[in-house]
């Protein structure tokens, strides 16, 4: 197979199954994706590192509930790297790509560039947003900040807040393809025992940190040895068959689970997407008075904003924003 037969995996999801274990899953490259969300700052890498592994983590989740609108990640916490945000727009149509931006806010005065990224966070949360449009209540999940990465909260929240046992190997970093410049590429595999009616949990608490719930603590005898079984398979991964794009998702699944039976379905396209526009800047000032307005109003007798995820930049006329505006800004 040719090098460009197999770069077209890049920024995609696939689905699959693995018939034999009751377990479904995600194979995941992002490439040109995570080359527009980080080139829109100016991040250490530590902090690229980071942004990267969660918007990984939103494309591979974000498929996988199959939301109608948005879905959001965020992980807060109180040592110097304060926020990583994440938002998936599912495709507006079959076939569609769906969208992923993220940004991440931090301490620049603070914060330890020679340390573990991840301690960087300190004690927080990390939380699950979907909103599903007009008329439907958004949903939101939290658990606490827990394991020693990104995607260890991940696979928490989804034990304790879901009772889905899962798990995450990913891989991120700068990569080089013969005869062009370095660039960040970012691959990974989810994978998700199927849901239940009634998930098996053992106990009062959970086995995890602080008590939290682990996939163990949820499955019963037959279930935990097929997903431990599946776990071990996913433990031979290499880091380069991960990130690509010398190995296809699909042989890497043959190379991992072939006696696992695995089955896949139609791969989705991502691309990076931000949704900020004039329109939305002015509805979310819309709840302030004039008053409000003018402490906002800079020295040149504007109002600007600026957008986190992608960098665009808005001046308003005053008058035309809050509720009490003179005009829609028409």
């Amino acid at each position: 197979m040719s090098l460009s037969a197999k770069i077209a995996w890049d920024d995609t999801v696939l689905p699959f199954q693995l018939d034999a274990s009751d377990i479904r899953g995600r194979v995941a490259r992002l490439d040109g994706v995570l080359e527009q969300v980080l080139s829109q700052h100016d991040y250490p890498p530590m902090i690229e590192g980071m942004v990267a592994e969660m918007a990984l983590l939103t494309a591979m989740i974000g498929q996988s509930m199959k939301t109608r609108w948005k879905l959001s990640l965020q992980v807060r916490g109180d040592g110097p790297v304060r926020l990583i945000a994440t938002d998936y727009y599912s495709p507006s149509e079959d076939g569609a790509p769906a969208s992923v931006r993220a940004y991440a806010s931090y301490d620049k005065e603070n914060i330890d560039l020679n340390a573990d990224a991840f301690s960087q966070i300190g004690k927080g949360y990390f939380a699950i947003l979907i909103d599903q449009g007009q008329d439907m209540t958004p949903y939101q999940g939290v658990t606490p900040i827990s394991g020693a990465s990104l995607s260890a909260c991940a696979e928490t929240y989804f034990a304790q807040s879901e009772q889905l046992p899962t798990r995450f190997s990913l891989t991120f970093g700068q990569s080089q393809i013969p005869g062009e410049g370095t660039h960040w590429r970012a691959g990974g595999v989810m994978l998700q025992h199927m849901p239940k009616a009634s998930p098996f949990a053992k106990g009062e608490g959970g086995s995890g940190e602080d008590g939290l719930l682990e996939a163990t603590d949820i499955l019963n005898d037959d279930e935990t040895e097929n997903w431990t079984r599946a776990n071990a398979l996913l433990d031979t991964v290499e880091e380069i068959e991960l990130i690509g794009p010398s190995v296809t998702p699909t042989d890497l699944l043959l190379r991992l689970f072939h006696e696992e039976q695995p089955r896949v379905f139609d791969a989705q396209p991502v691309q990076f997407g931000c949704t900020c526009s004039d329109d939305r800047v002015r509805q979310s000032l819309s709840i302030y008075s004039a008053k409000d307005i003018g402490t906002m109003t800079t020295e040149e007798g504007t109002v600007t904003a600026d957008c986190q995820f992608c960098g665009a930049h808005y001046v308003f006329d005053p008058a035309t924003l809050g509720f009490e505006a003179k005009d829609d800004g028409a």
